[in-house]
């Protein structure tokens, strides 16, 4: 069956190691698919922030896991209870795909529409159908043009962060802006209309390469449009335990940004790669693989923090 056939595929078996461990890092295991399961099936929620938490997802460096971690802490945090927007301005429009959310079709309502004004944010959520509290805003091939015709519009910088002020501030409880790989105007809108950056960082040769100018970055318009942009949070993603070389990238990363790195770490995983070609995130395509626990648990973290520097329980 192929995957535009949409089938959910089943995990299939593998051996096991000497120590009674799977060889296959992204099959699940017992008593870790089981819990897996029970979050997927049960009321559980995680503490709701007091006022609605915006991240931008950046990293100047291409495929570090950015749209990934997007759309999967999404999608965890949106089966803990929380209601959850993902903004597509990647004009690739994977996350949208990865959401179930159709953005190929011409005509259909945009961030890029939002971006030059043509229509208010609330005109272009979608709801993804795998989960009743995870909206998208999708991204269509227009938006590939959208950096030209900003140049010439009046508050350029700011027109994502007015279009997220017309939402109820108790819409959303988070909102993940999933940008380009380039500093142009669709990612310094994202920057200007956040005051949180989660940075994912992989656990790979080269890691911190680009990081330093991303932070100046994040500091320059921290400067001069968004006094509130911090860095909250960093994800190491593509972790493979079996190699010394991620234990050593993870301990420069921690050591660079202290305690914004999640305890939680992201596996290198096969499943996490094929989920999008099913239009599913990994929580939704195989929710007892080791990376939907992964997520689950980093997600878990994120709210945690946030309800410990002043969060309250979900209603």
């Amino acid at each position: 069956m192929t995957a535009n056939e949409g089938s959910r595929p089943v995990s299939r078996e593998t051996s096991h190691s000497a120590s009674g461990w799977p060889n296959d890092p992204d099959t699940p295991i017992g008593a870790a698919a089981e819990r897996a399961m029970q979050v997927l099936h049960t009321n559980r929620t995680l503490p709701r922030p007091v006022e609605r938490r915006v991240f931008t997802i950046a990293n100047q460096k291409g495929g570090v896991g950015k749209t990934t971690t997007a759309v999967n802490l999404a999608a965890a945090l949106a089966v803990h209870g929380l209601k959850v927007l993902v903004i597509d301005l990647d004009p690739q429009g994977n996350a949208s795909t990865a959401l179930g959310i159709e953005h190929r079709l011409s005509g259909t309502p945009s961030s890029y529409e939002v971006l030059i004004g043509e229509i208010p944010l609330s005109e272009a959520l979608r709801q993804s159908p795998h989960n009743e509290r995870l909206f998208c805003v999708p991204a269509t091939i227009d938006l590939a043009g959208a950096e030209i015709e900003l140049v010439s519009m009046v508050a350029r910088e700011n027109r994502l962060r007015n279009a997220l002020a017309e939402l109820d501030s108790s819409d959303f409880d988070y909102v993940f802006i999933d940008c380009p790989t380039s500093l142009g105007l669709l990612t310094i809108n994202a920057l200007v209309a956040a005051p949180e950056v989660l940075i994912p960082i992989q656990c790979e040769y080269y890691a911190l390469e680009g990081v330093s100018q991303l932070m100046k970055n994040i500091e320059m318009v921290k400067a001069h449009l968004n006094p509130r942009l911090d860095v909250t949070t960093v994800v190491l993603t593509m972790y493979d335990g079996r190699t010394k070389l991620a234990d050593q990238v993870a301990e420069e990363v921690r050591r660079y940004f202290g305690d914004k790195v999640l305890r939680t770490v992201i596996p290198r995983s096969v499943k996490v790669s094929e989920a999008p070609g099913y239009s599913m995130t990994i929580i939704d395509y195989d929710p007892g693989s080791r990376g939907a626990l992964s997520y689950l648990d980093a997600s878990r973290e994120i709210a945690e923090r946030g309800a410990a520097r002043g969060g309250k329980g979900h209603a």
